[in-house]
């Protein structure tokens, strides 16, 4: 595997500070890392440390991107000599909840996906749930406030909060059915190139129902117990864009040795 990181805005020749530690462990374990310079990336240009070593995949590891950014980025690595392992379509079919929701519905809170100028008064008397947890296509709102709304009008305060903090809605909008969960029981599971890999080396039979369901070469899975003890499904996510959580950052660049 080749690896691409996101470099320092001010140094060119080291990490982000994000992404330094997993950068330097990378490296310690003998995998070519490449620097993207961070600083012409924000006026769209891309600009590498070196170049690509031919017919060996290549993986981003860093911010999300919007699929106008990952389509920059995809061109880029190609015309350095490089290929990313995950096409356009890899990326928004994990990157979105579009591309993953409806083939994983009995794992995961109903939703109903909307425009962000639907009718959610409307919506909610239909609906009739308790409460509704209120996303965009891609992450929920992570301030205090939090994601939770019991009514339209506090939908509607999520995704203005959404739009003041992110910039924007991502996509459209998500509207979960609300269930009790028990946020200490949360982990983050692996698939790489069909390997389900764990941040302890326990991976529950449904997590890898799951990941054969994922037609994508690199993704995140995030679990989380219910009330009742069941495991549940929050998302799918790409995996060059998803954070390590609660793994040790040297069982994580493991994963890309063994594939």
């Amino acid at each position: 595997m080749q690896l691409i990181y996101p470099s320092d805005y001010f140094n060119p020749a080291k990490a982000d500070e994000t992404f330094e530690q997993e950068f330097t462990c990378a490296r310690q374990n003998g995998l070519t890392c490449v620097l993207l310079s961070s600083e012409h990336a924000s006026m769209g240009k891309y600009k590498f440390s070196h170049s690509f070593e031919p017919d060996v995949p290549v993986i981003w590891r860093g911010w999300m991107l919007s699929p106008e950014e990952y389509q920059q980025l995809h061109r880029a690595v190609s015309l350095s000599g490089g290929q990313l392992l995950e096409s356009f379509d890899d990326y928004i079919r994990c990157h979105y909840i579009t591309g993953w929701y409806e083939i994983c519905q009995k794992y995961t809170p109903e939703t109903v996906l909307v425009s962000a100028d639907a009718d959610f008064g409307m919506l909610t008397d239909q609906l009739k749930w308790p409460c509704y947890f209120v996303k965009d296509y891609v992450k929920s709102l992570t301030t205090s406030r939090g994601s939770v709304a019991a009514n339209a009008d506090e939908i509607r305060e999520v995704l203005k909060s959404i739009e003041h903090f992110r910039g924007k809605i991502e996509g459209g909008v998500s509207l979960r059915r609300f269930e009790n969960f028990i946020p200490e029981s949360e982990r983050r599971y692996f698939s790489l190139n069909g390997k389900v890999f764990s941040a302890d080396g326990i991976i529950p039979e449904v997590v890898i129902e799951i990941a054969q369901l994922i037609d994508a070469p690199f993704f995140s899975i995030d679990m989380i117990e219910n009330d009742a003890g069941q495991l549940r499904l929050i998302e799918i996510g790409d995996g060059q864009v998803s954070d390590i959580k609660e793994w040790p950052v040297e069982r994580f660049v493991r994963i890309f040795m063994a594939s």
